[in-house]
């Protein structure tokens, strides 16, 4: 690849990218087929697709905006052209007319225009250009269709009218009597050996040590950076990191498949922060990540709150004394929430739990949005130590139980 880029060179690749553009296919797909179409065009792992698609989602949900783009405007395997394009009559698709206007409405929220004044629209698109440049420019001759839309339109030219016809009649056939079978090989002709070649020795690719080395240096700089400016949060951070490992997988894939073990860090961090951006953590200290345990011995000692964003809380409340009322809250973002209580107390709780188990001094159930509330007298009947517990997590297990 040439060092100087000019913009007719984009220009030249990025029609070349259009006119070869991926299909949909309908085997290995997990939603629409995008990242599988992309994935089999190119060449490349598809799991490094999607995790591309899903380190762009936790950018202002740029990757949800590029793939109702690739939705649209990628033809499935057997489809005459894209669902856009149908819709524009310029030939067949089966995705139907009713879904295809539904995907391009739902492009104008993914747009973020109402939400940041167009922001995910910009880096999204500038994004995506940039990496369909460099991922055309390195392998856009593999696996080229074998017949290829036309820029901008629905029509198709087969491979059999792209190729050069042989005109001249080859020595066992010195009349032209037969054109159709000219492309045989001449008789008497030595085959080729049928076989693999023998696969070259790699070296061993140093883009995934380079890449982790990067994000280990831009995790530092944001903590740093997190003391004087409050962007630099959790939620940011972890996209910064996906980004950077992301970046280093992708750059593997062009260079032979190195980088891929930072899949065992890209695919958790995403998790944590598609969870972290999705789920509503109001009233969790946003600060506090870790393990937190406590076992207060008298009721003053009891805090109206227990909270951690990332981590577990354990409040052991058997060392109370047998008199008195206390009343307080554990909350957990994702992660567990434990308490005990007395045998003898009596105990009114709620427990909740928006993804995971409750376990609620003997109510069980666990999935989605679990809500247990319960009063317990205790062994002894009504009584002595009274306590009331609200006790929550938002992805975890809740457990209340007696010591």
């Amino acid at each position: 690849m040439s060092g100087n880029i000019s913009a007719s060179d984009v220009e030249a690749t990025l029609k070349d990218f259009w006119a070869s553009r991926p299909r949909r296919p309908h085997d290995g797909r997990k939603i629409a087929g995008v990242a599988a179409g992309i994935a089999r065009r190119y060449q490349i792992d598809p799991v490094i697709v999607r995790v591309a698609f899903v380190a762009m989602a936790l950018c202002n949900g740029a990757g949800v905006l590029v793939y109702l783009l690739g939705w649209l405007w990628l033809a499935q395997s057997d489809d005459e052209v894209s669902a856009a394009e149908a819709l524009l009559g310029r030939g067949r698709s089966s995705t139907p007319t009713a879904l295809t206007v539904l995907l391009g409405l739902a492009v104008i929220p993914a747009t973020g225009f109402f939400v940041d004044g167009g922001f995910t629209m910009v880096g999204g698109v500038l994004l995506s250009i940039g990496a369909i440049y460099v991922l055309h420019r390195g392998r856009g001759q593999l696996n080229r269709p074998e017949t290829t839309p036309a820029f901008g339109m629905g029509d198709e030219v087969s491979t059999e009218e792209q190729a050069t016809a042989r005109v001249t009649p080859p020595a066992w056939d010195p009349l032209g009597a037969a054109p159709f079978a000219w492309d045989l090989p001449e008789p008497g002709a030595t085959a080729e050996p049928v076989g693999a070649e023998p696969r070259p020795v790699r070296r061993r690719s140093r883009v995934g040590a380079v890449a982790f080395g990067l994000a280990l240096v831009v995790l530092a700089g944001s903590l740093v950076s997190a003391e004087r400016w409050d962007w630099f949060t959790a939620p940011h951070v972890i996209g910064l990191l996906v980004a950077v490992l992301g970046a280093g997988m992708l750059f593997g894939a062009l260079r032979g498949g190195g980088g891929r073990g930072l899949i065992w860090l890209v695919v958790p961090l995403s998790f944590v922060g598609v969870a972290m951006t999705s789920l509503d953590l109001e009233g969790v200290d946003s600060d506090q990540v870790g393990a937190s345990h406590a076992k207060p011995t008298s009721v003053e000692q009891v805090q109206d709150r227990y909270s951690a964003s990332i981590g577990e809380v354990v409040l052991d409340l058997t060392g109370l004394p047998n008199q008195g009322k206390v009343t307080t809250e554990v909350e957990v973002g994702l992660g567990n929430a434990e308490v005990t209580v007395p045998a003898d107390a009596d105990v009114t709780v709620t427990c909740r739990t928006d993804l995971g188990a409750v376990q609620c001094l003997g109510q069980e159930s666990e999935g989605e949005s679990r809500h247990e509330e319960v009063t317990d007298h205790g062994a002894d009947g009504p009584g002595g130590l009274e306590i009331v517990l609200d006790v929550r997590s938002e992805i975890g297990q809740v457990v209340v139980s007696r010591g």
